[in-house]
């Protein structure tokens, strides 16, 4: 029994031996075996395998150089040898020119020997990195300084070994120095270093903005450093942005250096006037911040390609231009944690530019005015980043001023050499400078062209109502066909269409020139209105040898202090203490009416100011003695050589003196001939007829009637009516039917009625 035991032993022990045998060689095996499986596929597509501190790497090169490079610490093989795990895994792609230091790296990675993918197991990061020494460096050696890599985050990483190419279809979180997102879906091209965002693209800017950027899709390429981003909308606050396609192009350290947005460009900005900028492209230029390189600013913006503004509110306004610049500035923060922004100080438009605004119908009785304003460029400047301030035009400029009503077809176009335009605190149109050569020409369909020149020009806007008023100042000249205007001084309110002209003013139409302190000219109707010292002259007159009072060929002056004249027909009413002459004839009233055309007149009284004409009486000397008439009204026709007066009227010659409540006066023609003696003094009374209370008044004797019929030729006055009667102081009162009064030799001539059919001639010595 005890040999027994021994024996049984010594097989134990054997066997226990063998076993531990068995175990090592199969371990060995196993070990032989996945380090064969690394070392087999890499040798079969021209990869290189190398046992390192870390683990084990395997690399991949083209002429001479290394493309990528997989290293992990440990691997795991599979049963079948065809999958192995593997552990902290860091690829490095390199590029073919060397010139990037692409890292993708995470904890748990496994291998596809079949298909040479390198899978990321749970959470995988990449960092995308330019390096432009590469070329000239040590291969594989790592760049002196990693700058601001594009930092992505994600799951489920597919890397190709052989293709050097990654990709998920898993969610990808990014980072760069000025902005993070996401996206889902990411392809990496080692050969082109294009990497491709898949869809659902979101970016949150950094920095004082809190701009958000959504795409349906985006890349990210090498050569040209950009992200391409397709139908982007940004929104930041109350601003909104759409485009077919944005590329931000970035700096060697990824910071953004410039955004392009291409197709059907909309910026849109909510608040109390809502506006939006329609363009072809926009292009951002972006400037790092002074102390703070990673961080970038705006520093312009250019719209290009059929740029349209449209803003709403009480006053809206359209624009539109073939490019728009906008500058910004670097605005201070209040507080010292607040960042810095970018504040937008000026904007120069070009190419065609236009501005106008539509005004909406007011129940005031005044016509809002629609005004265009346009420009080869412009240049507006802002206060505080948000309202318009100022604007200045490039290039000669012109403003369109219609009436809003579609029924009154007249515009007014205005022009100069420069227009500087200023804004109120809401940044509404409030008025507009015009520099030297203003110009200001009204049309009216059918009409000549009505236009007023000056140095310079100002336009004053008003809220709902458009254009209120343009003054012209420096030498301001006015012309409306035969009508010329002049003066220092002119304000045009498109409402009314009235021009008025101050200092030295003076208007010129046809034979008639004016001048006065002011003068207001409506540019429809033609009417003008002189206001202060007035003056007229009617010259370039044809004689009218039928006529009589204004029928010479002399100039026709009136003055008074003011005036307003009708275009059609040709008549000027003249108030304040009115004064008509020509030659040595004289109207004096406190309004006048004259007649251009016909040569007629028309004067009215006041309660403390008659009528006052002066006529001519001729003398059996021949010589002719003025007559001075007063009355409450007068009116005259040099057709009619006939002066017809009413109320209170008084005509006093030299010897004898007639009142009456009405009287007409029929003057001389001028081409008469009395006596072989042609007519050569305007005005000569050749008859005159009264009625109402006619009394006439000589130094010796006063006569009184209802009628009077006066005849120069003869020289006798015949009174009839009431009855008529004559008182003399020495031979007392005579009454008749009809009295007749010589006035050269002093005879009166009395005749009686059939029932009293006395005739009585008296001689009364002096």
């Amino acid at each position: 029994m005890p040999s027994q035991i021994s024996r049984l032993r010594r097989w134990f022990a054997v066997a226990a031996i063998f076993s531990i045998l068995v175990v090592c060689g199969m371990y060995l095996y196993a070990r032989h075996k996945v380090q064969n499986a690394l070392k087999e596929v890499p040798d079969k597509i021209g990869l290189e395998f190398k046992q390192t501190a870390k683990g084990f790497s395997i690399s991949k090169s083209a002429q001479g150089r290394t493309l990528f490079r997989v290293e992990a610490s440990k691997a795991l093989q599979y049963k079948g040898g065809r999958r192995a795990e593997l552990s902290d895994v860091e690829i490095t792609l390199y590029g073919r020119d060397s010139g990037r230091f692409d890292q993708i790296y995470g904890t748990h990675f496994e291998y596809d020997q079949q298909s040479g993918d390198v899978i990321g197991n749970g959470e995988v990061q990449m960092d995308l990195q330019a390096n432009p020494g590469g070329i000239r460096g040590i291969d594989q050696a790592a760049p002196k300084e990693l700058k601001n890599p594009i930092h992505l985050k994600t799951t489920n990483l597919v890397f190709n070994q052989t293709t050097g190419n990654a990709h998920t279809a898993e969610r990808v979180d990014f980072r760069v120095p000025q902005a993070s997102g996401s996206a889902v879906g990411v392809t990496y091209d080692s050969k082109t270093s294009v990497l491709t965002l898949g869809s659902q693209v979101n970016i949150v800017l950094s920095g004082s903005s809190s701009a958000t950027v959504t795409a349906v899709h985006g890349t990210v390429t090498k050569d040209p450093r950009i992200i391409v981003l397709d139908h982007a909308h940004l929104v930041d606050g109350q601003q909104r942005a759409d485009a077919d396609q944005a590329t931000l192009f970035l700096r060697p350290d990824n910071t953004v250096d410039r955004i392009l947005a291409q197709g059907n460009v909309l910026v849109q900005a909510a608040g109390a006037q809502p506006a939006k900028v329609q363009a072809a492209q926009l292009e951002m230029l972006m400037a790092a911040q002074p102390g703070n390189p990673q961080r970038s600013t705006l520093q312009t913006a250019i719209f290009s390609g059929d740029v349209r503004l449209d803003t709403e509110g009480a006053q809206p306004m359209q624009g539109t231009a073939g490019r728009a610049v906008l500058d910004f500035v670097e605005s201070r923060p209040h507080a010292k944690n607040m960042e810095s922004r970018s504040v937008l100080k000026k904007i120069r438009a070009d190419q065609s530019v236009k501005l106008s605004q539509q005004q909406k119908p007011s129940s005031g009785t005044a016509t809002p005015q629609d005004f265009e304003l346009t420009a080869p460029a412009m240049d507006f400047y802002l206060a505080e980043g948000r309202r318009f301030e100022r604007a200045v035009t490039s290039g000669p400029p012109q403003m369109v001023v219609r009436p809003s009503s579609a029924r009154l077809a007249q515009q007014t176009t205005v022009t100069a050499e420069r227009f500087e335009a200023r804004f109120d605190d809401l940044g509404q149109l409030a008025s507009v400078h015009g520099g030297s050569a203003a110009r200001i020409v009204n049309s009216t369909p059918g009409q000549p062209e009505r236009v007023s020149t000056s140095d310079t020009l100002d336009a004053a806007f008003t809220a709902g109502g458009g254009v209120q008023a343009i003054v012209q100042q420096g030498s301001v000249a006015y012309a409306d066909g035969e009508r010329q205007a002049w003066g220092e001084k002119g304000r045009y309110t498109p409402a009314d269409q009235i021009l008025t002209l101050t200092g030295a003013a003076r208007v010129v139409d046809r034979s008639m020139t004016t001048t006065a302190h002011s003068m207001r000219m409506n540019r429809v109707t033609g009417d003008a209105f002189a206001d202060g010292d007035v003056k007229s002259t009617y010259s370039d007159l044809k004689p009218q040898p039928s006529g009589a009072l204004l029928a010479s060929s002399s100039p026709i002056h009136v003055t008074a202090r003011s005036m307003t004249a009708h275009r059609s027909p040709a008549i000027a009413r003249y108030s304040g203490d009115a004064r008509l002459w020509q030659d040595d004839n004289l109207v004096e009233a406190p309004s006048l009416e004259f007649d251009r055309d016909r040569r007629s007149l028309a004067a009215h009284s006041t309660a403390s100011q008659k009528v006052s004409t002066v006529l001519v009486q001729a003398e059996k000397s021949g010589k002719a003695t003025p007559v001075l008439v007063t009355s409450d009204e007068l009116n005259y026709a040099d057709s009619d050589r006939q002066a017809h007066l009413e109320g209170n009227v008084v005509a006093k010659g030299q010897d004898a003196t007639i009142t009456a409540g009405r009287m007409d006066v029929f003057l001389q023609a001028r081409g008469q001939t009395i006596g072989n003696q042609p007519v050569t003094s305007a005005g000569k009374i050749e008859r005159i007829t009264a009625q109402d209370n006619v009394v006439i008044t000589q130094p010796e004797r006063r006569a009184t009637g209802n009628q009077l019929v006066y005849t120069s030729a003869d020289d006798k006055f015949v009174l009839t009516g009431g009855p008529p009667s004559i008182f003399d102081a020495e031979r007392g009162k005579v009454t008749g039917v009809s009295l007749t009064l010589f006035r050269r030799d002093d005879r009166v001539l009395v005749e009686g009625s059939k029932q009293s059919p006395t005739l009585t001639q008296t001689r009364v010595a002096r």
